[in-house]
């Protein structure tokens, strides 16, 4: 089995992801995976990059389906006994104004933000080698809606000892809370977008924990982060950043040095650790 290095951006045919492969693509010292649902759009992606002198692959992924995820897995065993950088990238955003009710929106934002991330993690984390680099995209909309849950959910949240599953039960809950219209009762911010990227920060602390406790020895450095307000087709035109301007915060993450002992389980926004 050929020893080259590889990394994997979910979600990357457009946006951020698409900017966060081209960065890789010139920085990283092995092969480059955009995925996309859509092998049509991926493989587009990859010409595009192409056109630019840059040289990335294409592998099928939806976050939303577990076969799609285990394909990957395994495709990544087979030819690469395992991954080196994951950028978990792949998000969903209703818009401001959409009508959609909001009880559906939860539940369709958290299946993909959160629950989708999360079954990433699950199926993929296993396979990084050492001094492997994770980044979970979240953004600062978590701290914003953090700031907006009750004092109860806050303490749970900010939790050193918060378990994945007790995680798991809370993003539940929050779904299930508004369907019966009572998840502002329940002491919810009214944000289906900032509670699934509440989930996917604290996933990334508690993931980084595991990691200290079953792989100290391999130095993977796993970590959350904002690439801020950018002009994507999900943040809209207004936006102050451009994609590759968005995907500073997550390559930097991805490329931290193999000397490096941090951040780790950490939020980092402007390659700055934020407090939680």
């Amino acid at each position: 089995m050929p020893n080259v290095p590889v990394a994997v951006v979910t979600g990357s045919n457009k946006g951020i992801g698409f900017s966060i492969v081209r960065a890789l693509c010139h920085q990283f010292p092995g092969d480059v995976y955009v995925t996309a649902r859509d092998p049509g759009r991926g493989q587009e992606a990859v010409k595009k990059l192409q056109e630019e002198g840059l040289h990335a692959l294409f592998h099928q992924l939806d976050i939303d389906d577990l076969q799609s995820i285990r394909a990957l897995r395994d495709f990544l065993k087979e030819k690469y006994g395992g991954l080196d950088v994951l950028v978990n990238n792949a998000g969903i955003a209703f818009k401001v104004h959409d009508t959609t009710p909001f009880a559906v929106q939860a539940e369709v934002t958290l299946k993909t933000n959160f629950f989708g991330t999360r079954n990433v993690c699950t199926e993929l984390l296993p396979l990084v080698k050492p001094y492997g680099r994770v980044v979970n995209v979240s953004s600062m909309v978590s701290r914003l809606a953090l700031g907006r849950c009750s004092g109860e959910l806050q303490q749970k949240f900010r939790s050193d000892t918060i378990t994945e599953d007790e995680l798991v039960e809370l993003m539940t809950k929050f779904v299930e809370d508004t369907k019966k219209n009572v998840h502002e009762k329940e002491g919810w911010p009214n944000t289906a977008y900032g509670v699934s990227k509440i989930g996917v920060t604290v996933l990334s602390r508690i993931q980084a924990r595991m990691l200290n406790e079953k792989r100290k020895d391999d130095h993977i450095l796993l970590n959350a982060c904002c690439p801020g307000w950018v002009r994507t087709d999900m943040a809209g035109p207004k936006a102050p950043k451009s994609p590759d301007e968005g995907a500073e915060t997550p390559v930097y993450l991805a490329l931290l040095p193999s000397n490096a002992d941090g951040p780790h389980g950490q939020f980092v926004s402007e390659k700055t650790v934020q407090t939680w």
